[in-house]
């Protein structure tokens, strides 16, 4: 198949990725605190980010519909693509209506639907990736869509502290579905045709998930996303009762945890690329072990906006580094539902560290949270023999 334009490919991947980013810009930077400032403690919000990851664990669904079915003759994943951002625009519109104080399990429903639709296009987004970017191009192109939903988070995060402190909370659900319609116009002029020259949906290719490298890449991936995803919901939160910070500036806290992000995704999809799956994995638990320990005992108020930005960087290397290295494990005979399935491991692994992450926080403070998830996070190198001992498998 020959690739389409690479600009035109990356900028679409990019944008869908700077969606999903604005979205959890809000969930990082002041969902938890929202929360909060409506009454709920730090167990009741570990409780929230659960239950609205729930949709990201199911994705594997996601991904056999497309994989297996071409919508109305008009393709595999496009269409889905156009659904998933739909239903994300109109939950974030109804939400905007909802009071947690009042009805705190409308807005965990809507939560749920809202991440429901991020899934579906997310999941479809991947499949589209796999389907049309050739091997040589997969680590640089991680970096693109890492690092698009890190600048997605920055703008988010920067402007929803504003806007709910200077205007209301509404104001930020209105805003983020705005920023929803965003990439658009771009998935017009990409043409959805990868499974159609490509392999024909397979149920024998997830044979491939008895593979012990398989099984390894899943581990390893669960670990990675419990340890930074359940320690990025807490950052504002445990930097909030340390030095009493307000919602603006839990805004740009977030804002320089993101630009470390972006920073963090081209120099992991890098170091992918040039050093080989390997050393690059090394790099991530190299990084993010003491960013758990700076946040951990971060004592002078002016450093933790560079300890923001090292967490950021040790972020988006883990995932950029991850999602290539998951990419190559995948099957292309059922590549959307296999991406998805490592991908659903890696969101059960961030449903597990955000529920425990908050009752622990609750039960034994942020500093021993963090260093708890400092210590978890070797649990990534006894799957470094069976990952690293054979060329990956082929289905």
């Amino acid at each position: 198949m020959k690739p389409q334009s690479k600009v035109l490919r990356f900028s679409m991947f990019a944008l869908l990725y700077f969606t999903q980013g604005t979205i959890l810009g809000y969930f990082a930077s002041v969902n938890a605190l929202y929360l909060m400032g409506s009454g709920f403690d730090m167990g009741k919000v570990g409780i929230f980010s659960t239950i609205a990851l729930i949709p990201f664990v199911i994705k594997i669904l996601f991904g056999m519909l497309s994989d297996r079915f071409n919508f109305l003759g008009l393709g595999h994943r496009k269409p889905y693509i156009f659904m998933g951002l739909a239903v994300q625009t109109i939950c974030l519109l109804i939400v905007a209506q909802i009071n947690p104080t009042n009805n705190y399990w409308g807005f965990v429903l809507l939560a749920f639907l809202l991440q429901l639709g991020m899934a579906f296009y997310d999941t479809c987004t991947d499949g589209l990736a796999l389907d049309i970017t050739p091997d040589n191009e997969r680590g640089i192109l991680q970096g693109f869509m890492v690092g698009g939903r890190s600048v997605g988070v920055i703008v988010a995060a920067s402007a929803a502290g504003f806007i709910a402190q200077y205007l209301n909370w509404p104001a930020v659900f209105y805003f983020l579905a705005i920023l929803t319609l965003v990439p658009i116009p771009l998935l017009f002029f990409i043409k959805d045709t990868g499974r159609a020259q490509g392999l024909r949906f397979n149920w024998a290719a997830f044979k491939a998930f008895k593979n012990a490298q398989v099984i390894a890449a899943a581990g390893a991936g669960l670990v990675i996303f419990l340890v930074i995803v359940g320690a990025n919901q807490l950052m504002n939160p445990a930097l909030t009762e340390r030095f009493n910070i307000d919602l603006s500036t839990a805004g740009l806290i977030t804002t320089v945890w993101g630009l470390g992000c972006v920073a963090g995704a081209f120099i992991g999809g890098f170091v992918k690329d040039k050093l080989g799956d390997k050393s690059a994995l090394w790099a991530s638990v190299l990084m993010v072990i003491p960013a758990m320990l700076l946040l951990a005992f971060i004592g002078v108020k002016p450093l933790m906006w560079a300890v923001a930005v090292f967490f950021g960087l040790a972020y988006g290397m883990s995932q950029s580094i991850y999602f290539a290295l998951a990419m190559k494990y995948t099957s292309p005979a059922i590549a959307a539902s296999m991406f998805a399935i490592l991908m659903s491991v890696t969101n059960i692994g961030q449903g597990i560290g955000l529920g425990v992450g908050g009752g622990l926080a609750k039960n034994v403070g942020f500093p021993i949270t963090f260093v708890i998830f400092g210590a978890v996070m070797l649990l990534v190198l006894p799957f470094f023999p069976v990952l690293f001992k054979k060329k990956a498998p082929t289905a």
